[in-house]
């Protein structure tokens, strides 16, 4: 995945949105004289991604720089990335425009920025699931890769597939001691057709809540099927909603589908 524009150089000789990175390029030795902490992305929360739309997320985090640097003389932003140390050859999640930083002092800076997930562009099926935080700083004067200023490790993070869930129970209104068919299926964002897709052989939960209470209790569990539906059947006892539930994983989120109402004579 590219770089995005999270900073520019003043002189324009540098455009992160555009840098194509040669494989053997090393990470830089020089460096701004800038350490960061405290990044938070989407208030550490697994961020959820459909299938077609953009979505964008807060990130704050600090940078800690000499007195004698000037706060206007680079410019910074957090990274999601994957591998072992974040550089110019990592495939790396970014911001389109550099973080805003307020002086909390004259060697503090507390910032904020924003992520965009694009995933008619930017994602595939592939990189759902754990990333890494890291952050990146440059000067503005910027002229080559050297004088970049990469930092690794600073905390972790879920990038995950939107889920959907369906619950139906038929027939209704059904007789007590008869047997009710709850069908359902689960899907989730497929970012390589920018679709819903149906999510195979999950282990899903079909739930029960009797009329009048306020609490689902596990009936039994399944597994989808190979294009995520799901069916099974039960004897009917009471009137009540049944329901799917699914507790999700790195890279999808857990979902519950609506609860179906069954009237039992």
């Amino acid at each position: 995945m590219r770089i995005r524009a999270i900073v520019v150089a003043a002189s324009g000789a540098l455009a992160l949105s555009a840098l194509a990175v040669p494989a053997a390029q090393a990470a830089p030795t020089a460096a701004p004289a800038v350490t960061f902490s405290n990044v938070k992305v989407n208030a550490g929360k697994a961020v959820v991604v459909g299938p077609s739309a953009q979505v964008t997320v807060n990130a704050t985090y600090t940078v800690t720089k000499p007195a004698t640097l000037s706060a206007s003389s680079f410019e910074s932003g957090p990274l999601l990335y994957r591998g072992t140390t974040l550089n110019a050859d990592s495939d790396t999640i970014g911001g389109d425009k550099p973080g805003t930083c307020t002086a909390a002092s004259t060697t503090v800076l507390h910032c904020t920025a924003k992520i965009q997930f694009r995933p008619s562009t930017d994602l595939g099926n592939s990189q759902a699931g754990a990333w890494k935080v890291g952050a990146l700083a440059l000067p503005k004067d910027a002229t080559s890769l050297d004088d970049f200023k990469w930092q690794s490790n600073l905390g972790a993070i879920n990038v995950q597939r939107k889920s959907a869930l369906t619950t139906d129970a038929a027939p209704e209104p059904v007789k007590k001691g008869k047997t009710l068919t709850i069908t359902g299926k689960l899907t989730r964002a497929n970012w390589d057709t920018n679709k819903y897709g149906g999510y195979a052989t999950q282990s899903v939960k079909l739930q029960f809540k009797k009329k009048g209470s306020t609490v689902y209790s596990t009936v039994k569990t399944i597994k989808t099927s190979s294009t995520g539906t799901l069916k099974t059947t039960v004897k009917a006892s009471a009137d009540g909603y049944y329901r799917y539930t699914f507790a999700g994983n790195s890279t999808t989120p857990a979902v519950s589908a609506a609860g179906d109402f069954v009237d039992v004579k």
